[in-house]
């Protein structure tokens, strides 16, 4: 499993990525591995005003549907157009080509408080995380 440095995490198995004060999101590398094959993902249009903490699409596996939680407040200004067509990016390059939205956050410091690589990978060290 790739748990890269320069992102942060989420208890709800995302990731943000500060850019040019933007927040790129994805799923984990831990979360695609557990839904398995990737056949369709649901995303908001730009524009869509997402709150904190809550659903904003969903990722459909083989295996299941799951949601996709919000990890900041703010407005999507870009969508991973390639999932259209290529959904199966999500598990080929969770944090490469495979990323979700792109979010102008309402506080950009509040990626800030999100999990860091090594407190990520502690949590998924502890029991029924």
């Amino acid at each position: 499993m790739e748990y890269p440095d320069d992102v942060r995490y989420t208890r709800q198995h995302e990731w943000a990525r500060t850019e040019d004060g933007r927040v790129r999101i994805g799923i984990t590398d831990y979360a695609q591995d557990a839904l398995g094959d990737v056949v369709y993902v649901d995303l908001p249009e730009s524009g869509t005003s997402l709150p904190a903490d809550q659903p904003f699409g969903e990722v459909e596996s083989t295996k299941s549907v799951s949601d996709v939680y919000a990890p900041v407040a703010g407005t999507v200004v870009e969508r991973n157009l390639l999932l259209d067509e290529r959904p199966e990016l999500v598990n080929a390059e969770p944090y490469g080509d495979g990323w979700l939205i792109v979010v102008d956050p309402t506080d950009a410091s509040s990626v800030d408080g999100l999990m860091d690589a090594a407190g990520y990978r502690a949590f998924l060290d502890e029991p029924g995380h």
